[in-house]
């Protein structure tokens, strides 16, 4: 998928996942005062993300009736809130990688545990429908995104674009359940070069 077609596509979207990682369980007035965006354009943006499986809404507790104010929180990390729509992509990636494996089996990393493999096919499948060409090494658990488009056409913006990126595959990780996390992203002085090293626990 182009990075035009994704989620993350938008750097207004962008914006308001670098907030929810910053600060969990946001009201919708916050987003809008915080981006200086519409309060319908920034409804429009949650929805998205929440369709795409990298936010998850929370109704307020009421005490008083009439329809309660929502909560917003990014999916990324142990801590975070689960994703209804993450859990369905992460367990359709890990069915995918199994027929691929016993189809293709010299493909296989016999050294990693099978969690793992599935977290990498979940973290694959969500870094391509991003709009990434991600080349993944098993052996030095690397994930090389380079060139990063995101970055390219928004060079001005790339500390949070980095951010967000790391934070939702530490989403992706923590969903498909299993031994890697996201350690950090590896130095590079070139903008457009992105390297991301896995670790395993």
């Amino acid at each position: 998928m182009a990075p035009g077609y994704s989620a993350i596509s938008s750097y207004s979207r962008v914006q308001i996942l670098h907030l929810l990682l910053e600060r969990p369980d946001r009201l919708l007035v916050e987003l809008v005062e915080a981006t200086g965006l519409h309060e319908n354009t920034v409804r429009e943006h949650l929805q998205r993300l929440i369709e795409s499986g990298y936010v998850v809404p929370r109704p307020e507790p009421r005490t008083t009736r009439g329809r309660p104010r929502m909560r917003y929180s990014a999916v990324s990390g142990a801590d975070a809130p689960s994703s209804p729509v993450a859990q369905r992509k992460v367990r359709a990636a890990a069915e995918r990688g199994d027929l691929m494996r016993r189809m293709m089996p010299w493909t296989d990393t016999p050294a990693l545990p099978e969690a793992a493999h599935h977290q990498l096919d979940a973290l694959l499948e969500d870094l391509q429908e991003a709009g990434f060409e991600p080349v993944v090494d098993p052996a030095a658990l690397t994930v090389d995104l380079s060139p990063c488009e995101h970055t390219r056409e928004h060079p001005e913006h790339r500390d949070a674009l980095c951010a967000v990126h790391v934070g939702l595959m530490r989403g992706v990780l923590t969903e498909a359940g299993g031994p890697l996390e996201v350690e950090g992203l590896l130095p590079t002085c070139d903008p457009a070069q992105c390297h991301v090293q896995l670790t395993l626990t």
